[in-house]
Parts: C-alpha cells; sequence; structure tokens
C-alpha cells in the first residue's frame, strides 16, 4: 500500500500541529497500534521533546496575539516538521521515494500552516478571547482525531484532510480584510511603542 495518503495527512497536520502530529505517530508506532511509523519517531527522547513543546503550543495557541506570535516563529518549523516526517514514512515503506514524499508533507504543511496563522490573524480582531481558545482547542482535537484515523484509513483520512485544508483556504479568501485589519493595529501598536520610546 502507497504510503502517500499517510503523507499528505501528516502534513496537513504538521502545519497545524507539528508537535501533535510527531507525538502521536511516535505514540502509535510505540504501542503497536501501527507498523508504518519510523523507529526515530519512537524513541523516548523525541517523544519527550515532543511533548513537552507540545504543551507548550497547547499554551501559547490558545491567548490572543501570542498565538501569532508563535505562528510566525513556527512558519518554518512546521513546513519542515511536515517534510522530516513525509521523508521518514517513506523511508520506512520503500513505496515512494524521499524526496518526492519530503516536498508533499512540507507543502501540505506549508498550506495548513497559512491557513492557520491567517485565521488567527482574523480572530485576534475581535475583542473577546473566546474565540482562540474553542479555535485552538478544535484545531488540537481536529489533528488528533484525523491522525488517528489515518492509522487504521489512510485514504479516507486524506480526503478528509483534503477537504478541509480545501475549505480553509476557501475560508481563508474570504477573512483578508480582517486579516489586513490585524496587520494594521499591529503597525500601529509597533509605531505607538517607537513614539512613546522616543518620548522625553
Amino acid at each position: 500500500m502507497s504510503v502517500l495518503p499517510l503523507v499528505f495527512t501528516s502534513g496537513w497536520a504538521s502545519g497545524i500541529n507539528a508537535y501533535a502530529v510527531l507525538l502521536l505517530l511516535g505514540l502509535f508506532g510505540m504501542t503497536g497500534v501501527s507498523d508504518d511509523v519510523p523507529q526515530t519517531l519512537q524513541r523516548p527522547e523525541v517523544l519527550i521533546v515532543a511533548g513537552a513543546l507540545f504543551v507548550c503550543e497547547a499554551v501559547a495557541d490558545k491567548i490572543p496575539y501570542v498565538d501569532s506570535v508563535w505562528d510566525s516563529v513556527h512558519t518554518v518549523v512546521r513546513p519542515l516538521a511536515g517534510a522530516w516526517v513525509g521523508a521518514l514514512l517513506a523511508g520506512q515503506s520503500g513505496s515512494v521515494s524521499d524526496v518526492a514524499a519530503g516536498l508533499i508533507g512540507g507543502s501540505t504543511a506549508l498550506a495548513s500552516h497559512t491557513v492557520k496563522a491567517g485565521t488567527r490573524m482574523a480572530v485576534n480582531t475581535s475583542p473577546e478571547p473566546f474565540s482562540n481558545f474553542v479555535l485552538s482547542l478544535a484545531e488540537d482535537l481536529g489533528v488528533a482525531g484525523v491522525v488517528s484515523f489515518a492509522m487504521f484509513h489512510p485514504e479516507a483520512a486524506a480526503v478528509v484532510a483534503a477537504v478541509l485544508l480545501a475549505g480553509g483556504l476557501l475560508t481563508l479568501w474570504f477573512l483578508v480584510s480582517r486579516i489586513r485589519r490585524f496587520l494594521r493595529r499591529r503597525a500601529q501598536r509597533r509605531e505607538e511603542r517607537r513614539l512613546a520610546s522616543r518620548a522625553p
């Protein structure tokens, strides 16, 4: 069986929460749920680091504006994680080249990260903080659910991930004006801080 559906799904999930993907795949491999998980992801040190970073992300992701800073830092991390996991999965199965799988995993992670980061910018224009918490919780549960589903039904999970990615990109297109408003507010706050620091 081709590993491409799992590569695509893990790439999509990595763009939302790369540490959750590393942690889940490692645990699924360690407990024998799946034979498709490479030994590298099952190593205790990988699981410990992924678990600690997952907790950090779970907290940062639910705080308005902190989540956008966290997303900015992870613009590189998430696509790299998606590419790395994709290449590892391909190397484990031998069904597709590591380079192709890395490109699929990385590009899918970049696309879903763009959706996540853009959506968070739009949500941060709202004055209430609860929408961040709800959205973050939905993302965490979505990643856990789709990655778990992919262990047993990789093709169906890949279809679900593709639908979620397409829906996210479409939603992002409708949120462009709110994202611009967020960026204007951030630039205005920076200018105000700069002027305040120059004041006698």
